[in-house]
C-alpha cells in the first residue's frame, strides 16, 4: 500500500495495489473516486480537496504506519 499526498493539487491517493492495471473509475461524490480493477478489486482511492477533510495536511504532510 502507498499513500501519496500532492499539496499542489490538494489530492490524497491511497494506492492499494502497486501493479499497473486497467481500472474503471467510480465517483462516489465530487471529492472521492475509487479505482476498480480486474476481479472487482479496489486498486486506489483518491480524495480531492483533502486538506479540507484532514486539518493540517498541507502543513504537516502525511505520516502513516501499517497496523499489525
Amino acid at each position: 500500500m502507498k499513500i501519496i499526498y500532492d499539496p499542489t493539487v490538494d489530492a490524497l491517493t491511497i494506492r492499494l495495489i502497486e501493479e499497473r492495471v486497467e481500472c474503471q473509475v467510480i465517483r462516489l461524490n465530487d471529492r472521492v473516486a475509487v479505482d476498480i480493477g480486474p476481479g472487482e478489486r479496489v486498486v486506489a482511492i483518491e480524495v480531492l480537496d483533502a486538506s479540507e477533510l484532514i486539518p493540517g495536511l498541507k502543513e504537516r504532510g502525511i505520516s502513516w504506519r501499517m497496523l499489525p
